[in-house]
């Protein structure tokens, strides 16, 4: 098929990367919901899907004929990744039909008289692609969003309620004939927040954090947590998650490793990178009878790896042992918290020893961190040991100012 003496499908080709960079600056520019979406999802998803389109279009009037059903298989995933993001499937067909009409202008812009047989069939095939595109589309779309109705309010959002409330499992299988499985891997998340979900689109360039970028970027994040979390388990994981974290409970069979190849680090390692933020974890293996004392062990657990400043990934309760006794009330944890008292007055020592402790007694790794002199580090605790009469160079007063510090934290 040629237009102007030249190849169709050979021009249009040739013309996709910057067709496809006027396309997305286009939807930018004339859809609200689209200017409002992650840098990250227009730069990468949103980009790509524009450039399939382009080069499908192009093999359309190469072999004049339709798009085939696996053609359009990325249109459809794309959809339903839209679906769970919460953009409105009038925008997205809008967009198809902004990007076909783009492409249409783009092949017929240097027809003269002559090409009119020609231009009339690429319009013939232009028709038949938007109506394929519009059918895959809506059909992805809305299959997925009645999944994801149905199980935030049908039978797996009703047995994650009564693994967490402690209902009677037994009257609650009579009732809906829905059986839990035998155990259970709860896990506790706290997911750091995005990016994008503190501004708003690449169109707007003003932080908004309020906008419908921000929603979509939460969705997108928690969406591909819930996808690494469905892969390692090999089913649907039971999930009440939202922008900051949540509880999430996955059926086994056998508790799963904590390290080595297919355990539960690389699962946290998964999820920080699907999610491309910082993922803090508590996990345990648990009878369904015994889901609600481990989801409030492994919330507390969190709150203590966060109350503490250590670094994201994944905890068990023996990691924090100390700071989960030391948390517990009672007079001795205020006594503790006093023994650094003479430091109040003194910020810069306390800082000082939160973070020589932190790196492990390395007095230049802690002169690096508070931007000091070694031998500034040197001082400060020679101070700290005369205020209080505890030095981390002597073996048992290191366990009490590390037990004093956590301390200090609880109550």
């Amino acid at each position: 098929m040629v237009i102007a003496g030249r190849p169709v499908a050979v021009r249009l080709r040739a013309r996709v990367p910057a067709l496809t960079t006027r396309v997305v600056a286009r939807l930018l520019s004339d859809l609200p919901v689209y200017a409002e979406l992650p840098h990250e999802e227009i730069a990468g998803d949103i980009a790509d899907i524009v450039q399939h389109n382009l080069r499908l279009f192009a093999d359309v009037l190469e072999h004049r004929r339709a798009a085939t059903d696996g053609e359009l298989a990325q249109q459809r995933d794309s959809a339903a990744q839209r679906a769970e993001e919460g953009v409105p499937l009038d925008a997205i067909l809008t967009a198809y039909q902004v990007g076909v009409a783009m492409c249409w202008e783009e092949t017929a812009q240097d027809a003269g008289p002559g090409d009119l047989p020609a231009v009339l069939e690429i319009m013939d095939r232009v028709l038949v692609l938007q109506q394929q595109l519009t059918s895959a589309v809506s059909g992805a779309y809305l299959e997925a969003r009645q999944i994801l109705d149905s199980q935030e309010h049908g039978g797996r959002h009703a047995l994650m309620a009564a693994l967490l409330t402690g209902e009677d499992l037994d009257g609650f299988t009579r009732r809906t004939g829905l059986r839990p499985a035998a155990r259970y891997l709860a896990m506790t998340l706290a997911l750091a927040p995005h990016p994008d979900e503190a501004g708003a689109g690449p169109a707007q360039g003003a932080a908004s954090g309020s906008g419908a970028g921000a929603g979509v970027a939460a969705r997108r994040k928690i969406r591909r947590i819930r996808t690494a979390l469905d892969r390692f388990a090999g089913t649907p994981a039971l999930t009440a998650l939202d922008a900051s974290g949540g509880t999430v409970l996955l059926p086994v069979a056998e508790p799963p490793p904590w390290d080595g190849p297919g355990g539960l680090r690389d699962l946290i390692a998964e999820a920080t990178r699907a999610a491309g933020v910082p993922v803090t974890a508590a996990a345990e293996t648990a009878s369904p009878d015994g889901v609600p004392a481990a989801v409030a062990r492994n919330a507390e657990i969190v709150d203590l790896v966060a109350r503490t400043g250590r670094a994201p990934g994944l905890y068990r309760l023996s990691d924090v042992l100390l700071e989960y006794q030391l948390s517990r009330p009672s007079e001795a944890l205020r006594g503790l918290a006093g023994l650094l008292s003479p430091l109040d007055a003194k910020p810069e020592l306390l800082h000082t020893l939160e973070t020589y402790l932190g790196h492990g007694l390395d007095r230049r790794a802690a002169a690096a961190a508070l931007h000091v002199h070694p031998n500034t580090v040197d001082y400060r605790i020679r101070r700290i040991d005369r205020l209080t009469g505890l030095s981390p160079a002597r073996p048992a007063d290191l366990q009490h100012l590390s037990a004093a510090l956590v301390a200090r934290r609880s109550v």
